[in-house]
């Protein structure tokens, strides 16, 4: 008799129960909240919210200013920038400023270039750097908000005349990554 009740006994171990079962399921919910998925856990930070702000659909991009020796780094900037807008938020790009929601204004208020890498023997480039650096301003024209409020950024790019690249090459390679540091600024702030 004793034998078949060990019997039992091993197979009632051996079968996962009810209580096993439920037990699995609360550490797995207990592990969601706590890594963060749930809401309220500890924590707690990640989102489903879009990254730019919802009320608005449009941005007119005006031409940035210019304020350095080179020119015509401000129109690649700027279509750059209106470009970047375009493929990577969910706004418009509007031609005209009175029928957009927002403007984006701004400075070039540095262009320049070094050396990066010289030559040891005669001391020619061999690699140089165009830098750019840009002060950028978003208003709400609905509301006269600004949601950037003159915040400096800035980008650079390499090239090298042993590669047939040059300023031109770079600034446009530079123009491109400050677009995307200014996109960047568009998003909503994390909380």
């Amino acid at each position: 008799m004793r034998a078949k009740i060990r019997d039992n006994h091993k197979r009632e171990k051996q079968k996962p129960g009810y209580c096993a079962l439920l037990l699995g399921w609360l550490l797995a919910a207990a592990g969601f909240v706590l890594c963060g998925c749930g809401s309220g856990g500890i924590l707690d930070g990640y989102t489903n919210e879009p990254l730019f702000p919802e009320q608005l659909s449009s941005v007119y991009v005006e031409m940035f200013e210019n304020q350095s020796l080179w020119r015509g780094v401000e129109y690649e900037l700027t279509d750059a920038l209106a470009k970047r807008i375009e493929a990577h938020t969910p706004y418009k790009v509007i031609s005209s400023r009175d029928r957009a929601d927002t403007v984006i204004s701004g400075r070039l208020s540095a262009v320049g270039q070094g050396v990066l890498v010289a030559e040891r023997e005669t001391g020619r480039a061999l690699e140089k750097e165009v830098r750019l650096e840009a002060v950028v301003s978003w208003e709400n024209l609905q509301t006269g908000e600004l949601l950037i409020d003159s915040r400096a950024v800035g980008a650079a790019a390499t090239y090298s005349e042993w590669q047939n690249q040059g300023f031109n090459y770079a600034s446009t390679l530079a123009a491109n990554n400050l677009a995307r540091k200014i996109v960047e600024l568009m998003e909503k702030d994390w909380q």
